[in-house]
């Protein structure tokens, strides 16, 4: 793990600034992976904040679906709620209705949670997914190429929510999490040491009820069992927040087009 990590902070107006912002930053990584290793694997989040993204990535009238190479593109989930894939609470079906339903990838490229599974056994399966797919040995975690989180307004990442016992698994690649605070519902969830493996990890954060908690994990003291996005430290020594206005507030405000810098121990 690096001694310090470079945050890097671009506030926009709004959801649509920020989206297409992401959207772009999300292509370039994309075809960056792919043009050196013939594959990109992207690890993407469920919520509401994303589906303009997966929208934006889809729309042929935009400028980034023509820009990806799908034949070369992995996707995953970085977490699930353990529903259906019809479910309205379900993270894949958002994705397929924003996004899958409308480009070019085959079920051999996507790679989702079954939430419809016991919890226990989704995550299982998830993970020997993973490591078939990623040709992993042992101990091996893998190392997607782009990999994105939201945070919620008590500071929670992935299905990483404070006071869980998934804060604390180290070696296995997926696991299930009781949130008793989520209508006692259970989830399934990357643990932490794969997300901080990725190459590039990116939050994508709007609204206001999300200011304090990102003013906590940033700017005040290391409490992650309270904010566990305070885990999130990734081995690349480098993390992108993509803000709206109203969650950016508490952070110093960049300079006009310029992103924001912070730092903060590893």
């Amino acid at each position: 793990m690096p001694e310090k990590i470079e945050v890097l902070y671009y506030v926009d107006d709004n959801l649509e600034a920020v989206s297409r912002r992401t959207a772009q930053y999300a292509v370039e990584r994309i075809v960056a992976a792919a043009t050196a290793r013939g594959k990109a694997r992207f690890a993407i989040s469920g919520g509401h904040t994303p589906k303009h993204t997966f929208e934006l990535l889809a729309d042929t009238s935009a400028p980034y679906r023509a820009q990806i190479p799908w034949g070369k593109l992995e996707l995953y989930w970085v977490d699930e709620r353990c529903v259906p894939p019809d479910h309205p609470d379900s993270n894949y079906r958002m994705t397929r209705e924003a996004l899958l339903d409308k480009v070019p990838l085959s079920s051999t490229q996507i790679f989702r949670i079954q939430g419809e599974l016991p919890p226990d056994e989704a995550a299982a399966k998830y993970e020997f997914d993973i490591r078939q797919s990623f040709r992993l040995e042992g101990a091996e975690i893998p190392s997607f190429d782009l990999l994105a989180l939201g945070m919620g307004p008590d500071g929670h990442t992935a299905s990483l929510f404070p006071h869980t016992q998934g804060l604390h698994e180290m070696t296995r690649i997926a696991i299930a999490n009781h949130v008793a605070t989520q209508k006692e519902s259970w989830r399934v969830t990357l643990t932490r040491p794969v997300i901080n493996q990725a190459a590039d990890v990116f939050f994508l954060i709007e609204g206001a009820d999300k200011v304090d908690a990102l003013k906590h994990v940033f700017l005040g003291p290391y409490d992650p069992e309270s904010f566990p996005s305070q885990l999130i430290k990734p081995a690349g020594g480098r993390i992108t927040l993509f803000l709206d206005s109203a969650a950016g507030a508490a952070l110093p405000q960049p300079s006009p087009n310029q992103p924001g810098r912070l730092e903060i121990a590893g």
